[in-house]
């Protein structure tokens, strides 16, 4: 399993350097240079949005930093949180009188660096956690559930929220509503390497799929020969559905196909178009859906699904324009 790298010392921070030179909106920042800002700042009195984790998992996290969706990101190497002082970096650069919302994944070292900097800021700071992998943990112990690809859909309502210029405690209100109504699962048949190791965190047979697996390796739900697309596809939106249960509410999803990282183009919509079928078929309005590579695992070959339950208030939050480096919306 080769990589294309100098050294795995340089892999984040050359990965980084990359990043703001292709895209000039985004600055390095901070005492170590792994906080990422907008160039132009945020306007005076708008919320913040902030979040942060571990590289090897772009576009998640600092490739959603735009109008309309993110403001400032902390960086941490490859499947570790980030520092300290990137994450009090990131609130303090942020910060334009309004508060900052801290938004990201639900995972030990990030929560426990960012709420080490939410008190050591002088922000105002609220804080929400992604909990959207449904594989993770049971449902009766949510909040002990990983946040995987439905994050960035957290990202999109709560960063439209801040732009429209509610204020903090609105668009943290908001951001949670999107966290209590999205869930996720992933399969993969095929794992990934660190760049300071020289064998893959998961080691899987060619004839393998594993689902449930999570973005950093975690075990799934169970591994078998893999089988067809649509017999995957089909399970994995029972799955969603069955973890809703009584609680699915409304009949108007997003859908989120996400490529883990090494899925060819044609495969992500050989397995949206059975999502899509399979949800219509259940009655399901698909309001908005968008298929590609949005949080990744390395070169992880597989795929996650997030649905996103919604009403008309997040609705509208879906609909506004938006634009990063990697992903717009009109």
């Amino acid at each position: 399993m080769k990589k294309l790298m100098n050294s795995p010392s340089g892999y984040v921070d050359e990965s980084l350097s990359g990043l703001v030179l292709a895209y000039p909106d985004l600055i390095r920042a901070g005492n170590t240079g792994r906080t990422i800002l907008r160039r132009n700042g945020v306007r005076q009195g708008k919320v913040a949005i902030v979040t942060g984790g571990g590289s090897g998992h772009l576009p998640l996290f600092c490739g959603y930093l735009g109008e309309g969706l993110l403001d400032a990101c902390a960086v941490g190497n490859v499947f570790e949180g980030p520092a300290l002082q990137s994450c009090i970096d990131a609130v303090d650069a942020a910060d334009s009188g309004a508060g900052v919302l801290l938004l990201f994944g639900n995972y030990g070292g990030d929560r426990m660096n960012f709420e080490m900097a939410s008190k050591m800021s002088r922000a105002d700071v609220r804080m929400v956690l992604g909990t959207d992998d449904i594989a993770s943990a049971d449902r009766l112990e949510r909040q002990k559930r990983r946040g995987v690809a439905g994050l960035v859909l957290a990202f999109k309502t709560a960063g439209a929220a801040a732009e429209a210029g509610l204020p903090l405690d609105e668009v943290a209100r908001i951001a949670q509503k999107t966290v209590d109504q999205t869930a996720s699962i992933g399969i993969a048949w095929g794992g990934c390497r660190l760049p300071s190791e020289d064998v893959p965190i998961v080691e899987m047979q060619d004839s393998d799929v594993e689902m449930g697996i999570g973005i950093h390796g975690e075990p799934g739900i169970w591994r078998k020969p893999i089988t067809s697309a649509n017999a995957l596809v089909d399970e994995m939106i029972e799955r969603i559905l069955a973890d809703r249960g009584e609680n699915v509410g409304s009949n108007r999803v997003i859908l989120m196909l996400n490529n883990l990282g090494g899925t060819p183009v044609d495969e992500l919509f050989i397995a949206f178009d059975r999502a899509h079928r399979a949800l219509s078929e259940k009655g399901f309005a698909i309001a908005r859906s968008f298929v590609g590579t949005f949080a990744t695992s390395m070169e992880m070959a597989g795929i996650s699904i997030s649905l996103s339950f919604i009403d008309d208030e997040l609705d509208a939050f879906f609909q506004a324009p938006a634009q990063s480096p990697f992903w717009s919306v009109q």
